[in-house]
């Protein structure tokens, strides 16, 4: 059959202006649902998706000509991967596109945390100046420890070199990667030396639930925590359990392993986590600037390009 893509959301136009002068065919239908797309992807040859719906077993099974799902953005966890692989479907993610925008938004929620911006902010607005209950602490000097050293955790050690701090990175899947911008260690030196814990890795059935108290417990000195990563690594009652030990000096969450009201708001959690002056919140858009919205699109097309050109 004639190779045509079908596009089920919103994707910046330098993706489509790309499949154009490639002479690839596509359809784009950001506003169709998952039935209107389970009725027409037997027809495609290529699905692009965001995070509108699940690509799993059933959605797959509708999809008998299918060689590539491609998903403008950072990570693979809408759809199942093992199954897809297993049908020889290639997966191409655009992890590339917004590791820069995730970098510098999770230093700006860790300055943020460390330097009491957020709690100072809604103090003054409130008529309160409280010097010093709001003195901050120093990232100069700290170690600052990645767990996962792909795209995401290299442009974050990158954008924390010029902070003068020591950058470790653990990978379970990598060995050998130490560079000039984060050194290679054990996840038994992570918990002995780090100050700061940032999250750089998938959603997967290996990592969901992950980093609960047990995982927490090991660390031997108090920890500011950025979740910039899958919500779903993350169980929120350990980490409120070491903000009241004081094993967590401040956490940063850009994603929660539940999103979107009203079922945020319907977790037994979600009140505990906001009241907490020490918390601090963003609606799962550190990887969805202006610029990476157009950069997600653009590697994502060029990415399409060279699988055809390898058939």
């Amino acid at each position: 059959m004639e190779e045509a893509i079908l596009i089920v959301d919103d994707i910046h136009d330098v993706l489509l202006e790309k499949l154009r002068e490639a002479e690839i065919a596509f359809t784009y239908l950001p506003k169709s649902n998952r039935a209107e797309a389970e009725d027409l992807i037997a027809g495609y040859t290529g699905l692009i998706i965001r995070s509108k719906f699940q690509v799993d077993q059933d959605f797959i099974d509708k999809a008998p000509h299918l060689k590539f799902i491609a998903r403008a953005g950072a990570g693979m966890d809408n759809i199942d991967e093992d199954y897809a692989l297993s049908k020889g479907i290639r997966l191409l993610p655009a992890n590339e596109g917004n590791r820069d925008a995730v970098g510098e938004h999770m230093i700006g929620m860790l300055l943020s945390l460390m330097n009491n911006l957020n709690r100072g902010h809604r103090e003054i607005s409130a008529g309160q100046w409280l010097r010093e209950k709001n003195r901050g602490y120093e990232l100069k000097g700290r170690t600052v420890a990645l767990i996962g050293y792909g795209h995401n955790g290299q442009a974050m050690a990158r954008k924390l070199s010029g902070f003068e701090v020591n950058v470790i990175a653990y990978d379970k899947y990598k060995t050998g990667f130490s560079d000039q911008y984060a050194r290679e260690v054990s996840m038994e030196e992570v918990v002995k030396h780090a100050d700061v814990l940032s999250f750089h890795i998938p959603l997967t059935r290996e990592t969901k639930a992950m980093v609960d108290k047990e995982y927490l417990y090991h660390f031997r000195k108090p920890i500011f925590f950025l979740m910039g990563a899958r919500g779903g690594i993350v169980d929120i009652p350990a980490v409120l359990h070491y903000l009241d030990q004081g094993k967590i000096l401040g956490a940063a969450f850009d994603v929660l392993p539940v999103e979107k009201f009203p079922a945020l708001e319907q977790q037994d959690w979600y009140k505990d986590l906001i009241s907490r002056d020490n918390v601090l919140l963003s609606p799962h858009v550190a990887g969805w600037t202006f610029e990476s919205y157009y950069k997600l699109s653009a590697v994502l097309a060029d990415k399409i390009i060279a699988e055809r050109e390898k058939d």
